[in-house]
This record gives structure tokens, sequence and C-alpha cells, in this order.
């Protein structure tokens, strides 16, 4: 049975005073639920939070927010947090007029900007200070032009320092002009994020310093204890020695969770309740937009099935399934028929089990349901690090899980070393031009570019990988439930360029997790030189992840047609999520002239070095 909120509604475990609280802080941004499709709801204290047409007039400014009992600076499209939803339409030219209003001695900075996530436009456009265009300075207007050409659900925000962080991310969606491929009856964003009342600069310091700083699951002397009782003295001391040398423990899931983070929903918290309307039997879509600058979501509606219909704007075949993991950037389509009870919990648990974010799609507003408890903290393998010796699972089984089978090499590693990293390649990557997908790996095993050898930036390197597409990921597996994999996504178009690739691109993800430090093939943004391509040519792009962690990848600009295990097109995307010791690929056609970003958009990642400029150009490679 399910309850109005005045009455029995409050959620078990919390007090009058933080729901309360809660909704206090659920008012302060906009609801963002969306009446039936061509019908936008535009909720909001005065202005309406969806903005549609072809002219727009956005300011960015700094707005106080309560999210947790106390009040704090944010970044606001508008006065809004999330910014509004645009709502445009394929085969339009658009104009945005984007004003800087920060306030003078903003901690956020006297200069903005707003990147158009996963659109295909001029350079120009696309947002990027210091590559695309200057920024635009307190007191600027900047005029972005530009044609639309695809549709689907996309999202926009700040490429500007940590601004994102702060609140600078709204949805985006385009109507398309060709008739959808489903049906539905409502129409509804589901934008999840994570805030924290940090200065986000401080934030960003403290990772450096501390970067196990929100790892407070560590094992204890009781574990060790436990461990050796049921798998033996000799099996507990080496799997303690094997995470020693890696300088970690198998709870260090992610680098910031909810011990520092709030996580929202539609810019407001689980006590909040953001509530989505339906009626018994509706085809409802929800699209699934991951803003946050940090956080891994896995999502579920606990009574119904998700049946996915597109991945980051693109149709893909649907898929039914009963979870999914959401990387930061990735946008998911699902569609689910509500019906046998009067509400349903919409359900973000972090990957790392540390807090979630909750919200109720319901027959009316006050409605909740129940909220399934957080689940399990999983624990991290040897094989989930990319780092299982010899095909052995070295975690002694605890929280033993099947994944990649891939090494990583420690040996010849000089941690310590200062000496600086070997030059690199002048195009940034190996080139392997006539390559064929696994063409490096025939044993299983990898090359790596001579500027990780002995690099004080890189502390280990996956020595044997695999795709992983098959794998939902740590703490989905054999979970219960039936979780989407990338495996499963399939477009609902072939090749959209239909050339073979014409030569082959090697990026390894490298960093080092004590020292907070990420880039490519061992070299921080500032040190390397773009990657070069010619205009119009048809490339591979093959990614190794050589850290212990998971990194979504974004290319700026151009599309990327992931590939499966046999080198065959399998789905468009603009962000690939990469998992520790995984190798994936995908064709890019480069038919966007410009200098354009490439990089992690874990955003202290991206800060800190993993980020790569692309030019393109004539006769450059």
């Amino acid at each position: 049975m399910f309850s109005d909120s005045s009455d029995s509604g409050i959620p078990r475990g919390l007090s009058r005073r933080r729901f309360v609280q809660g909704l206090a802080a659920g008012g302060a941004a906009l609801g963002l639920g969306l009446w039936p499709k061509r019908s936008w709801a535009l909720k909001g204290p005065g202005y309406a939070n969806v903005l549609s047409g072809t002219e727009f007039d956005l300011a960015i400014g700094e707005t106080p927010m309560d999210f947790t009992g106390r009040l704090r600076p944010a970044i606001t499209v508008n006065g809004s947090l999330p910014a509004p939803i645009l709502r445009w339409r394929e085969g339009t030219t658009v104009n945005l007029r984007v004003s800087n209003v920060l306030p003078a001695g903003s901690i956020h900075g006297k200069q903005t900007s707003i990147h158009w996530h996963g659109i295909i436009l001029p350079a120009n456009m696309d947002g990027v200070p210091g590559l695309s265009y200057d920024g635009i300075d307190r007191g600027e207007t900047y005029h972005y032009r530009f044609a639309v050409n695809q549709g689907g659900t996309y999202w926009y925000h700040s490429h500007s320092s940590f601004q994102e962080q702060a609140g600078l991310y709204g949805p985006l969606i385009i109507d398309p002009i060709a008739p959808e491929p489903f049906a539905y009856d409502r129409d509804y964003v589901v934008m999840l994020s994570d805030w924290t009342d940090l200065d986000p600069t401080a934030l960003f310091s403290r990772l450096k310093k501390m970067a196990g700083y929100d790892n407070y699951y560590k094992r204890t002397v009781g574990d060790f204890l436990r461990d050796a009782k049921q798998d033996g003295l000799k099996a507990t001391l080496a799997d303690r020695r094997m995470w020693g040398q890696m300088r970690m423990t198998p709870t260090d899931l992610s680098d910031v969770n909810a011990n520092t983070y709030t996580y929202l929903m539609n810019g407001t918290t689980a006590l909040g309740n953001w509530t989505g309307l339906f009626r018994s039997g509706e085809k409802v879509r929800l699209r699934f937009i991951n803003g946050s600058s940090m956080t891994y979501f896995d999502v579920r509606i606990p009574g119904l099935k998700l049946t996915v219909v597109a991945s980051d704007g693109q149709y893909v075949h649907p898929v039914t399934v009963d979870e999914f993991r959401i990387a930061p950037a990735e946008t998911y389509d699902v569609i689910v028929e509500p019906s046998g009870q009067d509400a349903f919990a919409i359900f973000a648990q972090d990957a790392g089990r540390t807090g979630y974010v909750s919200g109720t799609l319901a027959v009316r507003e006050g409605l909740r349901a129940p909220v399934p408890s957080v689940d399990k903290r999983p624990l991290l393998t040897m094989q989930d690090m990319g780092m299982a010796h010899g095909g052995m699972d070295m975690s002694g089984g605890k929280g033993a899980e099947m994944s990649c089978g891939a090494s990583m090499g420690m040996a010849g590693m000089d941690h310590g070393s200062e000496q600086e990293p070997a030059s690199a390649d002048p195009h940034a990557g190996h080139d392997m031009a006539a390559s064929t997908p696994g063409a490096d790996q025939a044993d299983g095993g990898v090359t790596h570019p001579a500027s990780e050898t002995r690099n004080p930036l890189v502390d280990g390197q996956a020595m044997s990988v695999s795709s992983r597409l098959d794998d939902p990921g740590n703490g989905l597996r054999d979970n219960g439930r039936n979780v989407l994999s990338y495996s499963m996504l399939k477009s609902l178009f072939d090749d959209p360029d239909g050339r073979d690739p014409g030569r082959e691109i090697q990026l390894h993800l490298t960093g080092h997790m004590e020292k907070f430090a990420w880039s490519f093939n061992g070299q921080k943004f500032s040190e390397a030189a773009p990657l070069r391509l010619n205009y119009g040519e048809r490339l591979r792009i093959v990614l190794v992840n050589d850290t212990m962690m998971t990194h979504p990848i974004h290319l700026h600009g151009m599309w990327s047609d992931v590939e499966d295990d046999n080198g065959e097109f399998m789905v468009r995307k603009h962000t690939v999520d990469m998992p520790p010791g995984s190798r994936r690929s995908y064709r890019v056609r480069a038919d966007a002239l410009g200098h354009w970003a490439y990089h992690c958009h874990l955003l202290y990642h991206m800060e800190a070095g993993m980020m790569r400029t692309v030019q393109v150009g004539e006769g450059i490679a």
C-alpha cells in the first residue's frame, strides 16, 4: 500500500525534520516532468523550465541552493538547477544567446561556457574554451548558431573549470523529423547528478592530497582474521600483499562517493521525491541522463521491466532488462508500462553502494513507493582491476566475480622515479595503419607506448585485455536481475559510413592512484601533442585501459561507432565507457574540421590530465 506524504509516507529511517528539509530542497530546483508527448509540463517559481523553439536567451549566474541544510552558491542557467530543458527540432537552425552574469568575486570564476554534449556542429560552436573559442567573460554574451541535424536525448554543460560540478548542466531534447520507431504516451526527463557543498576546487585539491579520502570501508584486522580462517593464512597474506603493491584496497570503488556527495534526480534529493505521473496501462518514456561529475549510477524500477530504445540519442534494437548502469555523460531512453499499483520507485544507487537517489512514478502527486535498500557493497577482485595474474583470482575468493581475465604488469615500473616520461609518437598515439582488431594482442597481450615506461605518472600496465562488452560491471553480475551490458546494444541502422577503417590509432588510459594523476599514454594534456586526423578519413580508435578505474571517454564533434569482438559495427555512441583492463575499439569518420576535445568525462580525471586535442584538417596526419 502507498500513502500520501502527509500521512505515513515518510520513508523508513528518516526523521520528520530531515523529510521536511528534503521537501524544501526539492522545491529549490525545478521539477522536470514532461506530460504526454508534444505537451510538456512547465513547472517552476515564475518561469518555464522547458524552453522550446529556435530562439533562446540563457543567463549563467549564481544562485544560492540548499540540498543538505546548508546554503551554498550554485551555477545556474536562468536561475535553474538543473538548467532548463531545451527542446529543439531536427532540421531547424537554433540561435542561443548565452550571457555571463556571474557576480564579481564568485568562487566559480569570471569566465563560463556551454558545451552541447553529443551534438554534431561546427568547431567554433562546441563551447570548449581554449579550443573552440575563448569562453564567455563576465558581462559578455556569446551567440551560438548552428543547424540541428540529429534527434534524440542529449544534454549540455559547462566546460569551464569545475562549473559542471557546481550545477551548470541541463537536458537537451531534439524532436526528430522522421517518426520514432516506438510509441509512448508520456515523456519524462530523469536527470541524475551529484552535488557537493564543498568548493569543487577544494575537492580537487583534496583528491590530489588524499585520493582515498572517501574510502571509509577499508578492511580491518577483523576482516583479515575472518579471511585467514576461511581461505587460509597463505592465500590471505598473498591477497593483502598484492593489494599493497597496487596501493589500493578492494573497497576503492570510486574517487568520490556519498560520503561527500548528495545525489540528485532532476535537481531534488530523494527526500524531495521527484514524481512523474501516469495512468495505468500507459507507455511512459523515461529519458535518463547522467549529468554527474564523478558518479556511476545503477538504475532500476522495482516491479517494472525497462525496455531500452535509445543510447546516447541513437535508436537501438529494443532490449528489455531489469537494471542498467549509466556512466557519467551517457543517456538511455527506456519505455516502461506501469500498472497493477499506484506508485513505483525510480531507484538509482551509486556503483560503490554508498548512497542513492530515488523518485516516483505515481498515479497522483504525494505518493511514494517503497524504496529498496542499497545493495551489499561489492569488493573489487584482481580480475575487476585488470590484474588477474596468470588467469587466477588472487583475492582469495572474497567478492570474486567472473571478469576480463586481464593481467597488470607491475615489474619494471619505477614508481619512485622522477625522470621525465619518454618522448611520444608525434601523433600522440600508436598509429598502426592496416592493422585489424586484436592484431596487437594475438596472444592476449598488448603493446604499450614508450611514454608509459618508467613514468612516475603511471602505476601499472594491462598486459592481457578483453573488450568486456558482455560484462555489466562489478556489483551487477549474478545479482538475480537481468542487467544491461554493452553487447546487448545494437543500433537500428547499419554502419553509417560503410568504409573499412584506413588506419588504427591506439591510446592507453593511464594513471597513478596515489598521485591522482590521469592521462593518455602517460602524458598529461599540457604535455601532449594533438591527435591529428585527415579530414574525411575513416579510422579506428582503440582504447586500452591500463588503470584500475573505469573511465567514460567522450570525443567531441564526431560519432564513436563501437565495434563488437569481431570488429563489426555494433552501436553508435558519443561516450564510450572503459572498464579496467579492457580494450574497446570504435570507428570514427573525421568529418568535422577544427580542434576538438577528447577526454575522460569524470570531471576531476579530465582536470587532472586525461584529455587530448583532436585536430581534423586536410592532409595533416
